[in-house]
């Protein structure tokens, strides 16, 4: 009787330590069928490469808190992207991770140059940003269908991009960052707001260097107010325009809000009704992100985003106003790495050759496609 217990007890702990294992393997399982669902996008928004650490020596040295930066990356604008992750990276001690949206046939051009120039210890993520997902959604002028750029519209999809984040920064691929990029990733949101942008009407920016815009800066200047389908959302004709270039988002904010689903909304809505204003709109991405932010947002502090240097704009500004601007931002229709710039120096500080020597010769001859 006593062995008849004590192999019913042996067999027990068997049955307990089987069940244990098995309990374990299927934890892992579960985690691993996560993580491979996290890595697939309904959107076409697909990693195609990731560099998950540093160095022991350069990590040491930077902050543990990841610094999401979302930039876009075309292939005949790829050197400005790469001055501006590398003016970022060179100013902070944040772990920042850049996530840099880009077309598949530029993947291959833009890992060659991270991966053998001085850029090569930056933390980056490259994704494949699929067009067709604009489809339906912008209007495309068969005569000029190469005109349409569909990485403008990859900031309306932040929550896709860096899906497991709470807040991320945007930045336009003609920027230079000249402070911690940490300061204005700390920039604080109210409540309900799911982003920060820098207004136009009150910006140091317009203070500075803007005398007589008229309407270039106001909402009318990008919506079309004869349109009913305007006029219903009662939103002020005077009321101030911000600049979408330089943004933060509250990315948990973003998704109870559904931004992205507005945003597409809107995009849809002015294929079938032309509701964007056609004659000082100086961007397509703008006119959806006014009316989804319409009295909306948050503000950073304009020194984060100092612009018109790619404007006449631009040669007002004193050397030492630029010196103590935090982001300096040639939107408009002349780039630094383009046709003549104001303060192109300082932009050319921070460029790194192309070891493939494509870049230089679009230097000579390119042309900006959008005044952002």
């Amino acid at each position: 009787m006593t062995l008849r217990k004590v192999n019913i007890s042996i067999l027990v702990v068997a049955v307990v330590i089987f069940l244990l294992v098995l309990h374990h393997n299927f934890l892992g399982l579960s985690d691993f069928l996560k993580r491979e669902l996290s890595d697939s996008n309904p959107l076409g928004l697909q990693p195609i490469d990731f560099i998950p650490a540093v160095p022991q020596r350069l990590a040491d040295e930077r902050n543990d808190k990841e610094i999401s930066v979302v930039i876009a990356a075309s292939d005949e604008r790829l050197g400005g992207a790469i001055a501006a992750m590398n003016s970022i990276y060179h100013h902070t001690k944040s772990n920042v991770v850049f996530y840099i949206v880009t077309l598949n046939d530029t993947v291959d051009h833009l890992r060659l140059w991270l991966s053998n120039t001085a850029l090569k210890n930056l933390r980056y993520r490259i994704l494949d940003f699929d067009p067709h997902v604009l489809e339906g959604k912008v209007q495309v002028d068969p005569q000029k269908a190469d005109t349409l750029k569909p990485l403008t519209f990859a900031r309306f999809y932040l929550p896709n991009l860096v899906p497991h984040a709470e807040k991320a920064i945007y930045v336009d691929d003609d920027i230079i960052v000249q402070d911690d990029i940490l300061e204005l990733y700390n920039t604080p949101l109210k409540p309900g707001h799911a982003a920060a942008f820098s207004d136009d009407c009150d910006s140091t920016t317009n203070k500075v260097a803007v005398r007589g815009a008229g309407n270039q800066y106001n909402y009318i200047g990008f919506l079309d107010y004869k349109k009913e389908t305007i006029r219903k959302l009662a939103m002020k004709a005077n009321t101030c325009s911000f600049n979408p270039g330089v943004f933060v988002a509250n990315l948990t904010e973003w998704k109870l809000q559904n931004i992205t689903k507005q945003l597409e909304k809107w995009m849809a809505l002015n294929v079938a009704e032309e509701l964007y204003s056609r004659t000082l709109a100086g961007s397509i991405t703008t006119p959806p992100l006014l009316i989804v932010f319409y009295k909306q947002h948050s503000s950073i502090d304009p020194m984060w985003n100092v612009r018109h240097l790619g404007s006449s704009a631009g040669k007002r500004y004193s050397p030492q106003f630029v010196k103590a601007a935090k982001l300096l931002h040639w939107n408009g229709h002349f780039k630094p790495w383009g046709r003549t710039a104001s303060y192109a120096e300082i932009w050319e500080k921070w460029y790194v050759p192309d070891p493939t020597g494509k870049f230089s010769l679009l230097r000579r001859h390119s042309e900006a496609y959008e005044a952002k």
